[in-house]
């Protein structure tokens, strides 16, 4: 149900950025007013671009979100004050906690949480190697980065 959520979500803003943008171009004189004239195809044209914007939605999900390792060797707790500590300097502040015993963040920025479309959580759960961190992998692979460094500096 997430998946199709977030593909939702992002058909959405596709769209509402490609009328804004043809709105613009429209109201300045740049394209005509008409759409026959405007697209070359007309309202057909329409239809084939809300489509590619489906499918792009739909995929995006897919290879935009993802899990990462976080390799810190001994007991995770001693480790927790780290993760916060980076996780804090990503600008991201704890939201809550797993069944497994892992934590969840969330940026800190209404306006930053906004344009991610509110699915700006990243969580962090306990594993063999260290921990698991999984979320939108533009930010996750900053934040793995961040809490790599701020462990080996406790080390």
């Amino acid at each position: 149900m997430t998946y199709l959520r977030r593909a939702f979500k992002y058909l959405i803003q596709i769209t509402l950025i490609f009328v804004l943008m043809i709105g613009i171009l429209m109201l300045s004189g740049y394209v005509s007013k008409d759409i026959s004239v405007a697209f070359r195809n007309g309202w057909t044209s329409i239809g084939y671009i809300f489509f590619l914007f489906a499918v792009m939605s739909a995929a995006y999900p897919f290879f935009g979100y993802g899990k990462r390792s976080i390799h810190a060797q001994g007991d995770p707790a001693t480790h927790w004050q780290a993760i916060e500590r980076a996780m804090a300097g990503r600008g991201y502040e704890p939201c809550g906690e797993t069944a497994g015993g892992g934590r969840k963040f969330r940026l800190s920025s209404g306006m930053a949480r906004a344009m991610r479309l509110w699915e700006d959580r990243i969580t962090i759960e306990p594993s063999l190697e260290g921990f698991q961190a999984e979320g939108l992998v533009r930010d996750l692979t900053r934040a793995v980065s961040s809490i790599n460094y701020q462990i080996k500096q406790n080390d």
